[in-house]
């Protein structure tokens, strides 16, 4: 496994041709509920529930965040964005997937606007970074917003809109994050079993959470 680790830091997005061939179907069984909400990690969810794919570093602490707030249908940790079909964490950590570590959210939009959950999703973390969430260094933590709707689009061009001047004011950069449809960053893929829900079966475990303290009120 050595080979894996060796080349884990990656700074820049590997080419197409060379990523990692991947599979046709997982490695492994996705759970099939969330153990904090209780609620499908898969779907159906109710009629009405919305979708969105949001990146913001490790996955770990970023799901935590994003499962407490009210209208939360369930979340997930996976990789999306990048080449490689049915990856591996192993995989990911190369940088020769392309993908960056995600967490789908799946909502209630009546309970969670789209610009509300956006607004915590720029909170939460330095979308200033590039391919980096503080000490977490590579392609894999780049801050991304995969939409599956025009309202969930505009909604997040607007906060990034609203951010970004506040961002400078606070001495922050340019944001980096990448925005796009899910249809063009292409499949969510879950993460390992031990991925999903992680801080909840390890409670002491690693939880960079990289908020600026800069808000978009």
């Amino acid at each position: 496994m050595g080979w894996l680790f060796g080349s884990a830091i990656r700074t820049t997005m590997v080419e197409p041709e060379r990523a990692l061939v991947g599979r046709d179907r997982y490695a492994y069984t996705v759970p099939e509920t969330h153990v904090v909400l209780g609620t499908p990690l898969q779907g159906p969810w109710p009629q009405g529930t919305a979708v969105i794919h949001l990146a913001l570093g490790c996955f770990w602490g970023a799901e935590k965040e994003l499962w407490q707030l009210p209208g939360v249908v369930t979340t997930a940790a996976g990789y999306q964005g990048g080449f490689t079909p049915y990856p591996t964490y192993d995989e990911v950590c190369t940088g020769m997937t392309g993908h960056t570590e995600t967490v789908l959210v799946a909502y209630d939009p009546a309970v969670l606007p789209h610009d509300e959950l956006l607004r915590h999703f720029w909170e939460a973390h330095d979308p200033t970074q590039g391919f980096r969430q503080g000490n977490d260094v590579g392609t894999q933590y780049r801050s991304a917003v995969f939409t599956t709707t025009p309202e969930q689009a505009q909604a997040a061009h607007a906060t990034r809109d609203v951010f970004a001047p506040r961002l400078a004011r606070a001495g922050f950069g340019d944001i980096t994050t990448e925005i796009r449809s899910a249809d063009e960053a292409g499949p969510f893929y879950y993460a390992e079993p031990y991925h999903q829900q992680y801080l909840v079966k390890n409670p002491n475990g690693y939880c960079p959470v990289h908020s600026t303290g800069v808000t978009c009120d």
